[in-house]
């Protein structure tokens, strides 16, 4: 997902306002009670934090919860499933595709 979200850039800032490693946003930031999203320790534990509510939410699938951490819950459960959006599914094919780089598979 770092790899994805920023190049393991700890200074990245979105478009869209997303910060740091894992690019999350202020407003998941503050429900988070993260301090500084530049910092990495502090970015990857809210990043790995998030990541778990959300498979919690989508019962552990994996492909929905990337979907939700790059679209948004809501758009994930509008369109049940990967919302047809052409980035929203880069997104997913990319992770999963740095996640099997890195398993040497």
């Amino acid at each position: 997902i770092i790899m994805a979200e920023s190049a393991y850039d700890p200074m990245a800032i979105s478009k869209k306002g997303a910060i740091g490693l894992m690019q999350i946003m202020p407003n998941t930031a503050e429900s988070l009670s993260t301090e500084d999203l530049h910092d990495p320790v502090h970015n990857i534990n809210a990043g790995v934090r998030y990541l778990k509510s959300l498979l919690n939410k989508f019962d552990g699938d994996l492909e929905l919860t990337l979907a939700a951490y790059n679209a948004g819950v809501g758009k994930v459960r509008e369109y049940n499933g990967v919302p047809p959006y052409e980035a929203t599914r880069y997104y997913v094919n990319r992770v999963f595709k740095y996640y099997r780089y890195y398993q040497g598979v």
